[in-house]
Order: structure tokens, then sequence, then C-alpha cells
């Protein structure tokens, strides 16, 4: 099994310093062209592969769904990659749920505040491994517009040209390819005959 906390030398010049290690972040990763290729197979798929989530679509050409914000558990480890296609996103991340989160006799906690935050442009490919995909939540705002403060910007608004002080973004359809090695497991039916 692969080092969680091995970097990978060919990113290494995408790494956001100022995140939790480890999270590469590749602007520009495909042409205009590509996303536009990729988008019209994405739009022109089967009626079937689509699942209505709660604000959101999915095509699922693996494994089921997962809430937000979530982890996206052992069986993807150590690495998950995503594409982003159409629109812009802000995704955040935030520190796991503690068991004393859930305690019926403690006062409603505060809704979690997002450690830290990724802008994540049409074309790039964000790369989490180790701590970022191991420890850490992650989930997207639902919001129709990203108001960058300049107190605030995204850790890696240094590779993000629409970061800037201030930008109003307004988001729009986007589609994330997120791509994850799923190793060979035993079939289903057979667990469960036993």
């Amino acid at each position: 099994m692969e080092e969680q906390d091995a970097r990978v030398p060919a990113l290494e010049p995408f790494r956001v310093e100022q995140a939790p290690p480890i999270i590469y972040y590749v602007p520009d990763f495909i042409s205009k062209e590509e996303e536009e290729y990729l988008l019209r197979q994405v739009f022109n798929a089967p009626k079937p592969k689509w699942t209505q989530l709660s604000g959101r679509k999915l095509q699922n050409w693996a494994l089921a769904p997962t809430p937000q914000p979530h982890e996206d558990g052992p069986l993807y480890y150590p690495t998950v990659s995503t594409i982003s296609l159409g629109s812009h996103t802000v995704l955040d991340f935030y520190e796991p749920r503690r068991l004393e989160d859930d305690d019926p006799t403690e006062q409603p906690r505060p809704t979690p505040r997002p450690i830290t935050s990724l802008l994540l442009e049409p074309c790039s490919l964000l790369v989490l491994r180790g701590t970022a995909y191991t420890r850490l939540l992650h989930g997207i705002e639902a919001t129709r517009v990203d108001v960058l403060e300049a107190t605030s910007l995204p850790c890696n608004a240094a590779a993000c040209p629409s970061a800037l002080p201030g930008a109003r973004l307004d988001r729009g359809t986007r589609v994330s390819l997120t791509i994850r090695r799923v190793p060979r497991v035993l079939r289903t039916g057979l667990l469960l005959s036993k």
C-alpha cells in the first residue's frame, strides 16, 4: 500500500502550501475544447445514469453517492482526483465530527465552520492525499454567488486568476469528474451469501 503522505514528484510544483497535506491544484489541466467535449459526453448520457440528489444531479459510474460534508472513505485510499467542468465552486474542508458533537444532552452545536477552502475553477485538477484525504471532511456550500473577501481568500488563490479580493463569482452548472482508484474487491453477493 502506498504511503499516505507520499508526495507525487510530478505534481510538487502544484502543491497548495497553505493547505492541509497533501493538496495539489493544477489550473488549466485540460483545454476548453477538452472541457466542451467532456461536457457533451456527460449531458448526452442516458437518463438511467442520472440520480437526483438534494440540489444536484449525479451520474455514478461506480459506487453509491455520499452526503456532504463527508469523507471518501478507505475504499478509495490513498488518492482522489477531481476535474472541474463548466463552472467554479468552492470546496470547504472541515474537522471531523467528534462523539460529543452527537451527545443529546449537550446544547446544539453551531454549524461547523470550514478550516480552509479551495477555489476550483473550470478545467482544473484537484488531487487530495494524506491528511487532506484521510482525516478531513469536505463539502460544498449551497450558494449561487461566492464573494471573495480580501481577508479570507481560498488557500489556492495564487493559482486562480478569478480569485481576486472583492470578486463576486456567480456559480453556474458545475460538472465534477471524480477519479478514484478502487482496489479489486470480492463481489458483494459472495460476501452476503455467507
